[in-house]
């Protein structure tokens, strides 16, 4: 049997709010420990603005694992480094297309109206490393796939995938 292996990890971009968010969380929970000497209920804002701290770091510092195995794509969420969620497995027997974000490829695809997942980095970069796939005709998926993944799975699927 001849499988190949190939594993992939991105990280993606943290929204700016979410720091800004993060920090005035931590603040307040400090200010708000130091007060609970004076004033009695504080200590519970504090653990409420602690939690707050907690949650958005959870959900925001984000980082998406895709591995390839036998003719599978699956896509793992890693929340914080702590946490790992599995959010779909693919298989390139259903897929309908995978192209770059920018590629004619994906023309006839546009205009479809289906529900668009972004396991990417999520951001825009020069030049765009974004990937697009469409599978069966419901979802429409954004991923940062590294080079060798694409190769492995064009090598697969030469009529579905493409890496212009």
């Amino acid at each position: 049997m001849n499988d190949t292996y190939v594993e992939c990890l991105v990280k993606q971009k943290q929204a700016g709010w979410a720091g800004f968010l993060k920090v005035f969380l931590i603040v307040l929970t400090v200010i708000l420990a130091i007060a609970m000497f004076v004033i009695p209920f504080a200590f519970l804002f504090a653990l409420a603005a602690g939690f707050g701290a907690y949650a958005v770091n959870l959900f925001t510092n984000l980082e998406f694992e895709y591995l390839y195995l036998d003719r599978e794509l699956v896509v793992d969420k890693i929340m914080a480094k702590t946490r790992r969620k599995r959010v779909g497995t693919f298989s390139l027997d259903r897929i309908e297309v995978l192209a770059p974000i920018k590629s004619y490829h994906l023309d006839n695809f546009k205009n479809r109206k289906v529900k668009a997942k972004d396991y990417s980095i999520g951001e825009e970069l020069k030049p765009d490393k974004r990937y697009v796939m469409y599978f069966e005709g419901g979802e429409k998926i954004i991923l940062s796939p590294s080079e060798e993944m694409i190769k492995v799975m064009k090598n697969v699927a030469p009529r579905k995938i493409f890496n212009d």
